[in-house]
Parts: structure tokens; C-alpha cells; sequence
């Protein structure tokens, strides 16, 4: 499953993000990726969390984040959730872009039993149909 976080910038993607994976940590899920495209939250998330900075790993496609994130859960099958934020500056995605992406994830979902959590700063009819059921939408 994709749930997509929306909001403008300012609006608490990232914050939601954050404490979204920090509470899961608390809760019981042990195996979460939160996947960023810079460091600045190192400290903000709970040290048991792996976060990865996708510029590092010259992220600049869907193709190449689809294939990063198998190369993830390839490694570590116990992985129950990622949290991908800020990827929309580094990958611009079209309508149809994004609806093959959530097809995509919607697969690994099926397959792995993994999770997916993506801050967006696009307005919800940018996805999918059946993604905008799973949107949460955070306001100003």
C-alpha cells in the first residue's frame, strides 16, 4: 500500500513523516527505512530508523528509485515500512509518472508485505484514483 502524504510546502509533510515513523518504531515495527533527500533529519529520527539520503545515491528517475528501493528490500526482507520524503525535488513526476510509480509500489507491496509512505507536494488529483483513497492531506 502507497498512502501519500500531500501538502504544500510548510504544510508538515515531513514533520508527519517523522513522527509517523518514530511512532511505528515505538509501537513495534523494527525493520523502517525513511529514505530523504538530505541529512538535516538525522537527528530527529530515532537512531534505530535507517535513513538514506537519495541524492547520494544519484536518485534522478522513477526508474532508478524503483530499482533502489528493490535494491533495499532485496537486502532485508524484514523491511515493514518506508518513508520517502522530499523525492519530488529531485524526480519530477508527471500524472503518469506517478500513477506507473504507485503501480509499482502497489506491487512490492503485494510481494513483500512492505509499506510505503510518500511526502508530496502535488495537489491529490495528481495520483491515481485508487492512491487518492489512501492520501492524507495536511493544510496549511
Amino acid at each position: 500500500m502507497v498512502t501519500f502524504i500531500i501538502g504544500k510546502s510548510g504544510s508538515g509533510k515531513t514533520r508527519w513523516l517523522i513522527e509517523e515513523a518514530n511512532n511505528d518504531l515505538r509501537t513495534g515495527h523494527e525493520n523502517i527505512v525513511f529514505i530523504d533527500t538530505d541529512d538535516s533529519h538525522i537527528f530527529t529520527l530515532d537512531h534505530s530508523i535507517r535513513l538514506i539520503n537519495a541524492k547520494d545515491f544519484h536518485i534522478d528517475s522513477k526508474e532508478k528509485l524503483y530499482g533502489f528501493l528493490c535494491g533495499i528490500i532485496s537486502k532485508d526482507y524484514d523491511i515493514e515500512k518506508v518513508y520517502l520524503d522530499g523525492i519530488y525535488e529531485i524526480i519530477d513526476l508527471s500524472k503518469e509518472e506517478i500513477k506507473t510509480l504507485t503501480a509499482w509500489l502497489d506491487q512490492i507491496t503485494e510481494e513483500f508485505g512492505v509499506k510505503f509512505y510518500v511526502g508530496f507536494e502535488k495537489d491529490v488529483d495528481t495520483l491515481p484514483e485508487h492512491a487518492q483513497n489512501n492520501a492524507v492531506l495536511l493544510h496549511d
